[in-house]
């Protein structure tokens, strides 16, 4: 695995030495970074299911100014840690150990312009998943959940609606965008 594009552009990154973590290909990454690269740049990012850190790793060498990643493996938390440290953006990122949907995620709602998914292929709720993240994401903001091309994305969660699916080889890239907050100060 190697960053793509950016000021690490050909950094390599450490690859999980355990069985079950399906690190992103560097050509789905690709994909998923063309269609983003409007949005990356002074971007606060969110990379769920984290595994390698190589999404999140990848949108700060393209401009982003911060990624929290989130994972509930403790190995590959690890791994991320290894990974952000060996290209030197370590001061740019926030590691948090929880499993999504199991609790609320401790970051505060709305402060979050781009958010990328990618659970195991066979978790069985991929509404889940958005739900958690949905109260991090910014009015216009974008969550992006990677799943395998046999199932369906869902419509949406709260203020997400899917607005576009991108198929490449057995996975898809599905796009969701956020509408405004519906929070109202009294």
């Amino acid at each position: 695995m190697r960053i793509i594009a950016g000021e690490l552009k050909g950094r390599r990154l450490a690859a999980p030495t355990w069985k079950g973590l399906r690190p992103t290909s560097d050509k789905l990454r690709e994909t998923l970074f063309n269609v983003l690269a409007p949005r990356i740049g002074g971007a606060r990012v969110v990379d769920a299911y984290a595994g390698t850190g190589a999404i999140g790793i990848e949108a700060l060498s393209r401009g982003a100014i911060h990624v929290t990643f989130v994972d509930s493996d403790p190995r590959a938390l690890k791994l991320i840690d290894a990974n952000v440290r060996r290209c030197g953006v370590a001061n740019r990122c926030a590691i948090i150990r929880i499993r999504l949907g199991d609790a609320p995620l401790p970051l505060m709602p709305d402060s979050f312009d781009v958010a990328v998914l990618d659970p195991p292929y066979d978790q069985p709720d991929l509404t889940a998943a958005l739900g958690a993240i949905e109260p991090i994401i910014v009015g216009g903001g974008l969550v992006v959940l990677e799943h395998a091309r046999r199932r369906q994305a869902p419509p949406g969660s709260g203020r997400l609606r899917l607005v576009r699916d991108l198929i490449s080889g057995d996975s898809v890239l599905s796009f969701y965008e956020a509408a405004a907050s519906s929070l109202v100060s009294t």
